[in-house]
């Protein structure tokens, strides 16, 4: 065997097995913001009317419900405009006027992303990037979907006062000082075994 084969015997066995990623506390802080944050976003369920015309709008029948995004399958209901940026709220809430059909694939892809931008960029799971043949037509009917409504914007400070608000993040950060003090435990704990392992 030349060194050659053995190289790409190694490559090939490596991508054969990937290690789960390594996960600790501190790593669950954007699951914490948004727990925090979708706790008190309020959430306006729609009229039948308007799930028809938001349906129409973005060019679909309520018996083949798809992605606006790429065509898929829609397996939930995206917010269009994020709910969540830089840890904080934006003051958009879950109400049809922020929310189009999506599928898992593209509503994982975009995160908290402008929808545009990340449907036209060539990255991750985006439309573009998946070769999707349409993105311009659905483009123009999110374009339209947007101008079909304004979403509703909370200034939530202004609506609960400066200092209860404050309260309200000082417990975000309790909460995530407190699981850097756990992990800190976990790493100690995770050592220990690691080393009993080793003198087996």
């Amino acid at each position: 065997m030349t060194a050659t084969d053995d190289d790409f015997r190694r490559k090939m066995l490596a991508t054969a097995f990937r290690m789960p990623s390594f996960q600790t506390m501190v790593t669950r802080k954007s699951s914490i913001t948004n727990a925090f944050v979708n706790s008190v976003i309020p959430v306006i369920p729609p009229t039948l009317d308007e799930i028809e015309e938001a349906l129409s709008i973005l060019g679909m029948d309520p018996s083949n419900v798809r992605c606006a995004y790429c065509g898929d399958k829609k397996s939930e209901w995206d917010h269009l405009r994020p709910l969540v940026l830089k840890h904080r709220p934006t003051g958009f809430i879950s109400e049809i006027a922020n929310l189009v059909p999506s599928c898992g694939k593209c509503n994982q892809s975009k995160g908290n992303k402008p929808w545009r931008t990340w449907m036209q960029s060539s990255k991750g799971l985006s439309p573009s990037a998946r070769g999707i043949a349409d993105v311009a037509t659905r483009i123009t009917r999110l374009d339209n979907y947007e101008k079909w409504r304004s979403p509703t914007i909370i200034d939530f400070e202004d609506v609960l006062g400066r200092d209860a608000w404050e309260q309200y993040w000082l417990l975000w950060k309790n909460v995530n000082d407190e699981l850097r003090n756990c992990q800190e435990v976990a790493d100690s704990i995770r050592d220990k075994i690691i080393e009993a392992l080793r003198s087996k």
